[in-house]
């Protein structure tokens, strides 16, 4: 009789989150900007008491919106370190067109970041600033960091960070192929569409978690009743749909040093023919944050940063869930963080 009392809903939930307009509309965590200039959109969330400890610089990876860190209540480590009595700031790159085909690595680790980072830095009277970033925002903050000793980094957590992608299983095939091919293919068509459109972005990371798409339907009839396991299955799926793409350059030195030469887990970078950044100029504490259940950067392509940062504090802890639910793991990411930082 319960069951059939609750019917009605069950059918509006998988309607809704099928066909309708969705279960819940997406409320980000109320910020103010603290500044803006292109691909550089710099975010304070508000508090309502005042922030203790280091102020937090949150970096997310190329190709993907803020949202990340800030999914829905229950899912957001924005709100989890506001709980704290953290200050969390977060860097917002926006959108990339063809204009922005020049933008390499670099942009990032000698402008982007230095500039968020030092800003976080004087908005807190100089103090040290804690740096978590997600997949290649944790690379990002590490490199970021080895080329600038100056900067006021506190410490960096890397949530996913790829640093050893031998040991990614469905990246084999890729580099199979480069062998033969040099990876001439995707430079010539990061060359002529100027980057990867948001729309190749989408449908690839849909189909590096294609587990997750083809038990959907399953998933949908086994959660009928419970509207707050669909709300957070539809706030995944509305993040994945929101992707932007990649600027040209950088996507081929990531697909060249980072996929095809794996150069990250010798300890270093090229960037230019002039440019090479090495790890091991990395010394501040760092958190190495990974999971076995993450198909795009496995925990072991995480973990080979115990072997690459010599000259770092470095830990590494193991965490539930895939590669975009594990930044929102309540019960073990959360708890690490915030474990790391208080020490």
């Amino acid at each position: 009789m319960g069951i059939v009392a609750e019917l009605p809903r069950a059918v509006r939930n998988v309607w809704s989150v099928s066909f309708g307009g969705g279960l819940e509309s997406y409320r980000p965590t109320p910020s103010t900007t603290v500044y803006e200039g292109p691909h550089r959109h710099l975010k304070r969330y508000a508090r309502a008491t005042p922030a203790t400890g280091n102020p937090v610089l949150l970096v997310p990876p190329l190709a993907v919106t803020t949202a990340c860190f800030d999914l829905r209540p229950g899912q957001s480590l924005v709100g989890f370190l506001l709980e704290q009595g953290r200050q969390p700031y977060v860097i917002d790159y926006g959108e990339f067109g063809y204009a922005d085909r020049d933008l390499g690595l670099e942009d990032w680790t000698d402008d982007i970041l230095p500039e968020a980072i030092s800003r976080v830095s004087e908005e807190h009277d100089g103090r040290g600033v804690d740096i978590i970033g997600w997949s290649l925002g944790g690379v990002l903050a590490l490199l970021t960091a080895a080329s600038h000793a100056d900067l006021p980094i506190a410490s960096i957590t890397c949530l996913a960070a790829p640093i050893d992608q031998a040991r990614t299983a469905f990246l084999i095939p890729l580099r199979l192929v480069s062998k033969v091919t040099g990876g001439r293919e995707m430079a010539l068509a990061t060359k002529i569409m100027g980057g990867i459109p948001q729309e190749f972005v989408r449908l690839g990371f849909r189909i590096q978690a294609i587990d997750r798409e083809l038990a959907k339907p399953m998933y949908l009839a086994r959660n009928a009743f419970d509207t707050e396991a669909l709300a957070k299955m539809e706030a995944t799926d509305r993040f994945m749909a929101s992707m932007p793409g990649y600027p040209g350059r950088s996507y081929w030195q990531i697909y060249r040093s980072l996929v095809l030469r794996n150069e990250l887990a010798t300890g270093s970078i090229r960037l230019r023919s002039d440019l090479v950044i090495e790890l091991s100029k990395v010394t501040c504490r760092v958190l190495l944050a990974g999971s076995r259940s993450d198909v795009v950067v496995p925990a072991a392509s995480v973990r080979r940063g115990l072997d690459v940062l010599p000259n770092a504090e470095v830990e590494f802890v193991e965490v539930s869930g895939g590669h975009l639910g594990l930044v929102s793991a309540a019960d073990t990411t959360w708890p690490a963080i915030e474990e790391f930082l208080s020490r």
